[in-house]
C-alpha cells in the first residue's frame, strides 16, 4: 500500500512539473514572437538568423520543442535582448496568452518599423502622443 501511494506521489507530481514546464516553454516562445514581432522579422528570417528551419522556429515560438542554452544564446543575440528577457513574467500562473491590447500593441509596433518615411513616422508618433495626451486628460 505504501509503494502505491509513493508511486502516486510521484506520478502527481511529475504531471504537475511538466504541466509546469510546458507553460515556461510557451511563455518563452511567446516572448520570442514579441520580440521578433516587434524588430519586424518573419519567421523565415529569424529561422536563417540562428541556423534553424522555418518549421523549428515555429516550433520555438508556440512552445512545441524545448530551445537549448545554445540556441537561446543565438536569439538573444539576433534579437538584441538580454537571456532573461525570455523568462519575464514567467511564473507559470501568469504565463497567459496575450490580450487584444498587447497584441494591438505589437501590431502597431512592427508596422511601425517597417514605415520608411522619417516624417510619416514622426507625424505617426505625435498623433500616438496627443491622443493618449486626450486620453489621459478626459479619465481627470
Amino acid at each position: 500500500m505504501c509503494q502505491v501511494l509513493i508511486l502516486n506521489y510521484w506520478f502527481e507530481r511529475v504531471d504537475r512539473d511538466q504541466i509546469n514546464d510546458r507553460k515556461i516553454e510557451q511563455h518563452v516562445g511567446r516572448r520570442i514572437r514579441e520580440r521578433r514581432t516587434l524588430l519586424g522579422l518573419t519567421q523565415q528570417q529569424l529561422a536563417e538568423l540562428i541556423g534553424v528551419t522555418y518549421q523549428q522556429a515555429h516550433k520555438y515560438e508556440r512552445g512545441i520543442n524545448r530551445i537549448s542554452a545554445a540556441r537561446l544564446h543565438a536569439l538573444s543575440h539576433v534579437l538584441g535582448v538580454d537571456a532573461n528577457y525570455f523568462f519575464d513574467g514567467a511564473e507559470p500562473s501568469l504565463a497567459a496568452a496575450p490580450n487584444n491590447r498587447q497584441r494591438l500593441s505589437l501590431d502597431v509596433a512592427r508596422n511601425f518599423t517597417r514605415i520608411r518615411n522619417d516624417r510619416c513616422r514622426e507625424a505617426f508618433a505625435q498623433l500616438c502622443r496627443a491622443m493618449a495626451e486626450e486620453e489621459q486628460k478626459q479619465s481627470f
